[in-house]
């Protein structure tokens, strides 16, 4: 395509993929996009395990990464492995209590330490420990540092462009965007409160081409909502450059997503992907289910910020949620889109899907704006 980014990565088609699973990177990037590596949920010995294994079968095809690196989260050291020091008593409590009342078993008291700290070891979320793993990941051949939750440091961009990396960060507003553009990202990613994850409120169709004339001529990506190629051909009509997508690989064979999660999800309807602070501290849109339901019912407690939020779900709910799969409180960060991901197909299935439909559309649009 005749495309700012698919000229920049050397890519055929600007579909950008975000997930925490190497093998949507590898499938993605080898079909022809650009596959972008989620590491919050890593540990730098496991980042260094999934590029090694990335670089030895992408086929030298471009590659990314992503971190949430938010210059709003304090540094907590060493206390996240000691939750008792970190977390208060009462929302400790509470979640302990909203489980035991359920009949989720508790953990093994001989496996308890070990379990909580194999969690807490892959929760990267300030920017000293984001900054550790990007150094890691920069000894490898990525093409791209997407930062989520901001803009990224001056040092960090430079260091980047040095090395021949491009810089992005995600925009859920347009004085966002400006203040990326400011910062000298190569582009941005404005993604739309339809989007999985840490997302805003505005919705796509309002957001993409407010973004698109706010930085003009920085290229721009449109994410939040996108699945198919009719949303491709949307974004590229309203100014993208391209699309940003995560939630639609979830349905892969190849995705990390456990049996039972995908299952619910092929199952949920688009309004069950909901915005909520009870995962993270931030407002983050993820599969309903029990847990988020008691954080919003009378008499609950206020939700941590982030990252305290994040350590709490992970050491008192999901740890125990996950370890029996108790399919009420089994949850995954989804976007809107869930509604029309309906049985598990391939990455490359996808990718094609896409681009037929892109076309599609394309010719439909000729029909009727011929003479």
């Amino acid at each position: 395509m005749k495309n700012k980014l698919c000229e920049m990565f050397g890519i055929d088609v600007p579909i950008f993929a975000f997930s925490h699973c190497r093998d949507v990177i590898v499938e993605v990037s080898k079909a022809g996009g650009m596959g972008v590596l989620g590491m919050a949920r890593m540990d730098p010995e496991r980042l260094e395990e999934e590029l090694n294994w990335i670089d030895d079968h992408i086929d030298g095809k471009p590659y990314g990464i992503d971190v949430l690196m938010s210059g709003n989260v304090k540094d907590s050291g060493n206390l996240k492995y000691e939750p008792e020091k970190l977390l208060p008593k009462e929302q400790v409590e509470f979640v302990r209590k909203m489980l035991d009342d359920a009949g989720v078993p508790p953990l093994p008291e001989a496996e308890e330490e070990t379990i909580r700290r194999d969690i807490v070891k892959g929760m990267n979320f300030t920017p000293r420990e984001s900054l550790d793993m990007i150094d890691r990941a920069m000894s490898h051949p990525i093409k791209l540092i997407v930062n989520a939750l901001g803009t990224p440091p001056a040092q960090l961009i430079e260091t980047a462009h040095s090395k021949g990396i491009k810089v992005a960060a995600l925009a859920g507003k347009p004085k966002h965007a400006i203040k990326h553009k400011e910062a000298g990202c190569d582009f941005v990613i404005a993604v739309g409160t339809e989007a999985g994850g840490h997302t805003g409120e505005i919705s796509s169709l309002v957001l993409w081409p407010s973004i698109v004339d706010a930085v003009d001529p920085m290229p721009v990506l449109g994410g939040g909502g996108v699945g198919r190629g009719r949303q491709l051909a949307a974004a590229l009509s309203l100014g993208c450059e391209g699309v940003w997508c995560g939630s639609i690989w979830l349905k892969t064979a190849q995705s990390e997503v456990p049996p039972e999660i995908k299952q619910k999800m092929f199952e949920a309807e688009a309004n069950d992907a909901i915005l909520t602070r009870s995962v993270t501290g931030k407002p983050c849109r993820t599969l309903n289910n029990k847990f988020s339901q008691a954080w919003n019912a009378p008499g609950a407690p206020e939700c941590l910020p982030a990252p305290l939020q994040n350590y709490l779900w992970w050491q008192e709910g999901r740890s125990r949620v996950e370890r029996v799969r108790a399919k009420d409180f089994l949850t995954y960060p989804v976007g809107q889109i869930v509604g029309e991901m309906n049985e598990e197909t391939s990455v490359k299935e996808v990718v094609y899907d896409f681009i037929n439909e892109l076309l599609e559309s394309k010719e439909r649009m000729d029909r009727m704006l011929s003479e």
